[in-house]
């Protein structure tokens, strides 16, 4: 009834802050969970009425009330965390969730975000706090079988729900990986098939996008900035990107203007790092992690806006491959000696950061003669030589034309969509 519930929790008090939001009276805390609460609902990932989150400081507040915050109470006394998130995935991730976690007590994936983030997913079977906390001090997210995900943040409820966003991007890229696997092969399960058809139910079309952004030339740092923030919201709110992943990047007198690591590309204000190309400046310091990839493409041609995105079925064709017994495989990521493509778009290999393995070895050299390029496991480069119209209705078409390959090729293995 939205009154809310007070309960007593070890030291702590246990607040529900639907009622402060009544009363009028909501804390800076109380506003952090309402923005990823909402976070969490817009871009599809959880349904209202099933989310809950808490946020601790000297007292314990919940986004709402709950008999299930008595147990997930107990995981937070019993871990060094200052939030928690728990929710059943909303569809179409919930059926495919609960598909891969029922086959597994630990699922394995092969996408970037898990390498970086996750590593792998724990599942269990019990709804326990003992269980639950197991699991936490191990790794940032556990799947409970039937019931949802948990994960927690040390320090805001902001990792919570980049956890959450990065779980389920995963869980969908290797649940849709794994179903062409099985096709091609012939070993799809009546199982498997009746989860397939209910996610294809639920799942959104392509989007149908016709945006014009602002175009060249920028004569001001300040046209840069809105540029740049200007053209993350999109690529946000049309999926090509999950919680804090991707990154956008303007070349302006000898400037590089790039998004900061760990940054909401649809909130960018206040959060794009001007790095000069010679280095002069150590603003590049909280730069996204690609900055050295940004900086050769800009430095080695004439383009100036790049867009990288991870929109999720590019990266599900970047990880087939017909050579069977590699001596490369579980290295993909790292150096794959054969070329691969998407139609006209290269398939390469290449970790975040610098080094011999890095990205920002391979994705330059592939921009230079191509409209894109989709990092393995990771997702899409795309850059244009005036303003972002060109990057980006580059990453609409080749996430479309890699939605149209998944679903031929299942075409061709006899599975009719």
């Amino acid at each position: 009834n939205g009154e809310g519930a007070e309960r007593a929790c070890g030291s702590l008090r246990c607040v529900c802050s639907h009622k402060r939001k009544i009363r009028g009276t909501w804390t800076d805390m109380e506003r952090l969970i309402d923005r990823y609460e909402k976070k969490l609902i817009e871009q599809g990932l959880a349904e209202k009425n099933q989310l809950l989150m808490a946020e601790i400081e000297t007292e314990m507040v919940w986004n709402r009330d709950d008999p299930k915050c008595d147990i997930l109470a107990d995981v937070i006394r019993n871990l060094n965390i200052s939030s928690l998130c728990f929710s059943p995935p909303a569809e179409p991730y919930r059926t495919l969730v609960d598909f891969l976690s029922s086959r597994a007590d630990t699922i394995t994936l092969k996408d970037n975000e898990t390498r970086l983030f996750l590593h792998d997913l724990p599942v269990i079977r019990e709804f326990s706090a003992e269980k639950i906390v197991a699991q936490l001090k191990r790794r940032k997210a556990v799947i409970v079988d039937g019931h949802g995900i948990v994960t927690y943040g040390t320090v805001s409820p902001e990792q919570t729900f980049v956890v959450y966003s990065s779980v389920l991007f995963s869980c969908f890229v290797k649940f849709f990986a794994d179903f062409l696997e099985h096709s091609l092969e012939g070993t799809v399960t009546d199982e498997e098939m009746t989860a397939f058809k209910r996610v294809m139910e639920n799942l959104p079309p392509s989007p149908q996008i016709d945006m014009t952004f602002k175009k060249a030339p920028f004569t001001s740092e300040s046209e840069v900035y809105d540029a740049v923030s200007e053209v993350g919201k999109p690529v946000v709110n049309y999926g090509f990107v999950d919680s804090v992943m991707g990154n956008i990047s303007y070349l302006h007198n000898d400037i590089l203007y790039i998004s900061q690591t760990g940054s909401f590309l649809d909130e960018l204000e206040g959060f794009i790092d001007p790095c000069p190309v010679d280095n002069s400046s150590c603003t590049g310091i909280t730069a996204s992690s690609e900055l050295p990839a940004h900086m050769l493409i800009v430095t080695d041609s004439p383009k100036r806006a790049i867009l990288h995105g991870h929109p999720k079925f590019s990266v599900i064709m970047s990880l087939v491959c017909d050579k069977k017994d590699c001596e490369f495989d579980g290295q993909c990521h790292v150096n794959c000696p054969d070329p691969r493509y998407v139609r006209d778009i290269p398939i390469v290999s290449g970790e975040t950061g610098t080094g011999p393995n890095a990205l920002c070895n391979t994705v330059p050299k592939a921009l230079k003669d191509h409209r894109g390029a989709i990092v393995y496991g990771h997702g899409v480069f795309t850059a244009g030589q005036d303003d972002f119209n060109e990057p980006f209705h580059n990453l609409i078409d080749i996430e479309k034309m890699c939605r149209t390959e998944y679903f031929e090729k299942l075409k061709k293995a006899g599975i009719e969509v």
